[in-house]
């Protein structure tokens, strides 16, 4: 089970963090990745944790602005977004690919995801 939190109407240039815990079944490999959805356009990748050594990915348009790390501890994930802007408006899903595989950015190969949580960036 994956539960998101952190969403909400930030303005241009603000910060939020989105979290997300993983409970239930454990995995020796996986990965974590967040994916976002805005209205009227296909999912698309975002960013991407390796739980077994830390290794991130990062979607172009992301990458300087947002960060991904984890909390091996608590099963959880943090998406820092800094720098907002308004094309990044959209609801944002956390997802695990287990066991983890070469090609993280790619929504068909994610096994489990949450629910979303809705990101709203005001010019």
């Amino acid at each position: 089970q994956l539960q998101a939190f952190g969403g909400g109407l930030v303005q241009a240039g603000g910060s939020l963090r989105l979290s997300c815990a993983a409970s239930g079944r454990t995995f020796s490999s996986y990965a974590m990745g967040w994916f976002r959805q805005a209205p009227g356009k296909e999912r698309e990748f975002v960013a991407a944790i390796s739980w077994s050594d830390g290794s991130t990915y990062y979607a172009d348009s992301v990458k300087g602005r947002f960060t991904i790390s984890r909390d091996n501890a608590k099963n959880t994930n943090y998406l820092q977004m800094n720098s907002l802007k308004p094309e990044d408006t959209a609801v944002y899903y956390c997802a695990v690919q287990a066991p983890m595989r070469a090609i993280v950015v790619v929504t068909t190969l994610y096994d489990y995801w949450g629910q979303g949580t809705l990101v709203t960036v005001s010019s």
